[in-house]
């Protein structure tokens, strides 16, 4: 069976000057991923090391990307999913943490629970020695909270400019026929203080089966939480639909019903894939067998041959 591995950086309108930075990086983090494949590595180690990887990336809101709350602070929300045995680990408002989706695996393979949040989630990374990191604010995040800190915008429109920094997320396809899913996000500039959306949710921000396929979803949380989107692309992937449609089909219908916008990437257990947004822009890449694809503009996508 061939591998398959989607990434995607966030959904939302990403201005030209992180344009070309954004298209690199998801490159970049989805070679890496590809390369635990076609090691041997499982679908769950190819995701995890992908979105640590974004993580890792200044240019994406996750990790040292990550934008401000309300109070100029950091808080992040991550999941990862196996698609083998639906194990699925997540945490929500953590910080100090530079890897949210390394611990949200620990907490799968650690604990006997889900999700853990807040001062929980941080008092079990320090129980069982997860690095805490305190420099993950970029300057450029500073610089731009302060600046909107003088206006009474709120996260929707903030979400619809340019500067509404999202999410980060792969979907990946094993040898064995595994898929997984991961997702990882600093949530959008100017949140209260405690708010979670989308990324942690299982069903909402993504879903793992073997039995129809991984998603991971970007854009407006609010709006991704209300129509459990992870998991109504799926629903439609078993009715048939192929994982573009179904994706096309589920964003459509959540722009319609809460007038939200967002994405996707999907991979099926056959290995069908699709990176599918609503957005102005989403950087996303996938590698299958040997060939590299990847865009940032609707209907935009451009091949290479893997060397």
């Amino acid at each position: 069976m061939k591998t398959a591995i989607v990434v995607h950086g966030g959904a939302w309108a990403i201005p030209d000057a992180l344009a070309e930075a954004s298209v690199a990086g998801v490159k970049a983090v989805v070679r890496a991923g590809d390369a635990v494949l076609k090691n041997g590595g499982s679908a769950l180690d190819a995701v995890e090391k992908a979105v640590s990887s974004l993580e890792d990336d200044p240019v994406f809101d996750a990790g040292h990307g990550a934008v401000l709350n309300t109070d100029g602070e950091v808080e992040l929300d991550s999941i990862i999913m196996d698609g083998k045995t639906l194990a699925t680990g997540a945490v929500s408002s953590v910080r100090n943490i530079a890897n949210p989706v390394r611990l949200a695996r620990a907490v799968m393979e650690k604990t006997e629970h889900v999700m853990l949040t807040d001062r929980g989630a941080n008092m079990f990374a320090e129980r069982i020695g997860f690095p805490a990191a305190h420099d993950l604010v970029t300057e450029l995040e500073r610089k731009e909270w302060e600046h909107y800190k003088k206006y009474v915008v709120g996260v929707k429109e903030l979400f619809n400019s340019q500067w509404g920094h999202d999410t980060v997320g792969a979907v990946a396809l094993d040898s064995f026929g595994n898929v997984a899913c991961a997702t990882s996000t600093g949530g959008i500039r100017n949140k209260m203080v405690g708010r979670v959306g989308d990324s942690p949710i299982i069903g909402s921000g993504g879903y793992a089966d073997n039995r129809s396929g991984a998603v991971s979803c970007t854009g407006h949380g609010e709006s991704i939480l209300k129509v459990t989107l992870a998991r109504l692309i799926l629903f439609h992937m078993e009715q048939g639909k192929s994982a573009a449609v179904a994706a096309d089909t589920s964003l459509q219908y959540m722009g319609e019903r809460v007038q939200g916008g967002g994405g996707a990437i999907v991979v099926s257990p056959t290995g069908d894939w699709a990176a599918r947004f609503t957005t102005p822009r989403m950087a996303w890449a996938s590698v299958k067998g040997d060939v590299l694809c990847y865009g940032l503009n609707p209907d935009e996508e451009f091949k290479e041959m893997l060397k």
